[in-house]
């Protein structure tokens, strides 16, 4: 499932390069004439700490990257570019080697574009002035070894759609974020609280330099995101007036074109909205090519909602007499009701499972703080506790989280989680004294007395297990798909690092098929189905095969 998340967003990527030589777009270039283009001179501190004038990123001792850029959106674009640029030449390369493991094939790389090249035909007319140039600065620092795919400020634009258009072509939902808010009532403070996990997975080495940015734009709220090198769009961030944003993806219909990219929308709501009104505003102005819940927090109002975007229609989710709100992958509002994708996304994924474990555990915790935030968003069981096997995507926990994020708006405090997924201690910070006048750019802005501690689940044997099982389930991923011989030992082996995962069975009878060892197919095929499955469509595959074998062994 992993690679397949990468796929698709590799085929978007794709699909967005493919028309560079005869495109329009890669003429367009923003119009930089009114910025002062000098590149920044970044000063090395050490391998950890980079200062330029009032710019700088620093590494802290829990291994995340600390980002901070104040100016306007070229100033912004180019010191962020000249600060990361070492991590900007690593994640490309960790992105781009992928494509020759998951699409060796430079003809099928080549019909795959023709077939999908006018996709990116408008992509330029549909993202905000600003943002297109601070993606240009970050681009001039982006490597050139990459240029035969297309010149760097393209590359890096379209690099903003690709989840979008890999979610839009295979009407998938790529990740299984989950998140919620109480208040009020449902809250130990009364104040807002939200949470969420941010369930998209290339690879690991993908989320290794996850970057905590804190943004001062000329124009607009000063705020903080969560992101990685090359990305300015918002996938989780907070800014200075206690608004905040996410975004959870929903079954999306196939547009025609490239609209506004959901993570540039999101970005500029949270740079240029402080209440709910702006937000949804904002959010009306724009078409987007996906369909997304985006939930919004704001401190002025001391509520949630969702903002529900297709890209045909949009719709405002406020729960009545409510001092809670839950999302996962599927929409809730009036207007995709009755919609024929949404109800197919809630029968036959595992999205309405989360959103129910949300539920059940928010009911156990009535008065939610940070604290017992971090303890759902790590939940690693099923509904009633029972056991889902570790990374299986009906957890809250799935294991394979690029973060998990805890924001207390009223307060300006937010949490963010350090490797591993949300495992790792939840790092606090103020926003307060990172915006202030006092902040040193050459220390970590965290306030360690207010840091969640790591999970313990990371000291356990358990957790040691699920590591070998990921290298383990790699290798028979490779036999299945080279129907190569194992030994018996291998499987056992192999099923015993992750007893309670409906794969480890799967797979087993998957590979016992191949070698028409009927009876051992339908053993291990029966134990899967014993099972938590995590889709319905995966189960009806599951008792497909079962039919099968149990045909050959009549």
């Amino acid at each position: 499932m992993k690679s397949r998340i990468f796929y698709f967003f590799l085929i978007g990527f794709l699909s967005l390069m493919t028309s560079c030589g005869t495109s329009k777009s890669k003429k367009h270039i923003p119009d930089i004439a009114a910025f002062n283009s000098t590149k920044p001179v970044v000063e090395k501190i050490s391998d950890s700490i980079f200062l330029s004038g009032k710019n700088s990123l620093l590494k802290n001792k829990q291994g995340l990257w600390e980002l901070y850029v104040e100016g306007d959106p070229l100033e912004i674009g180019l010191s962020t570019g000249a600060l990361t640029d070492s991590l900007l030449h690593k994640q490309q390369r960790i992105f781009f080697s992928k494509i020759t493991d998951l699409i060796p094939s430079k003809f099928q790389q080549k019909m795959l574009r023709q077939f999908l090249k006018w996709y990116n035909r408008k992509l330029y007319l549909n993202v905000p002035d600003e943002y297109q140039t601070e993606i240009y600065g970050v681009s001039q620092y982006t490597s050139n070894d990459f240029d035969n795919i297309a010149p760097q400020y393209q590359r890096s634009l379209y690099l903003h759609a690709a989840h979008d258009i890999g979610h839009a072509l295979q009407d998938l939902a790529l990740v299984g974020c989950s998140s919620f808010a109480a208040w009020n009532e449902k809250s130990e403070d009364g104040n807002l609280i939200l949470a969420r996990n941010f369930d998209f997975y290339v690879n690991d080495a993908f989320a290794e330099n996850k970057i905590v940015a804190f943004i001062k734009p000329k124009e607009g709220y000063p705020f903080m995101m969560v992101t990685w090198p090359g990305m300015i769009g918002a996938v989780s961030g907070m800014n200075y007036e206690g608004l905040t944003v996410t975004i959870n993806a929903s079954k999306s219909k196939i547009p025609l074109s490239a609209k506004t990219p959901i993570s540039i929308l999101t970005r500029e709501i949270l740079q240029h909205a402080k209440n709910l009104d702006e937000a949804i505003a904002i959010a009306k102005k724009r078409k987007v090519f996906v369909s997304e819940s985006i939930m919004v927090g704001s401190a002025n109002d001391n509520k949630a909602i969702l903002i529900e975007v297709s890209p045909n229609k949009m719709d405002v989710y406020d729960v009545p007499n409510s001092d809670q709100l839950i999302c996962s992958n599927h929409f809730q509002g009036e207007a995709f009701k009755e919609d024929k994708r949404n109800l197919e996304q809630i029968a036959n994924s595992h999205s309405e499972y989360r959103y129910e474990r949300m539920q059940e555990l928010l009911s156990e915790n009535p008065k939610v703080n940070p604290e017992i935030a971090s303890e759902i968003l790590r939940d690693k069981e099923g509904l009633k506790n029972i056991s889902l096997g570790y990374g299986n995507e009906k957890a809250l926990n799935q294991l394979l989280a690029h973060h998990g994020i805890i924001f207390k708006p009223k307060e300006k405090l937010v949490w963010v989680s350090a490797n591993p997924f949300q495992l790792g201690e939840f790092v606090c910070y103020d926003l307060d004294s990172i915006f202030g006048e006092n902040h040193d750019a050459a220390k970590s802005f965290q306030k360690e007395n207010l840091n969640i501690a790591k999970d313990p689940f990371l000291e356990t044997t358990a957790f040691q297990n699920f590591k070998k099982f990921k290298i383990e389930d790699h290798k028979i991923d490779s036999i299945l798909e080279k129907k190569k011989n194992v030994s018996p030992e291998f499987l056992q082996n192999y099923q015993a690092l992750n007893p309670n995962y409906w794969v480890v069975y799967y797979k087993a009878g998957l590979y016992f098929y191949q070698k028409k060892e009927f009876l051992q197919a339908k053993l291990n095929f029966e134990k899967a189905l014993s099972h938590e499955i995590t889709t319905v469509p995966q189960k009806q595959e599951i008792e497909k095969y079962l039919k099968k074998v149990k045909r050959k062994l009549q």
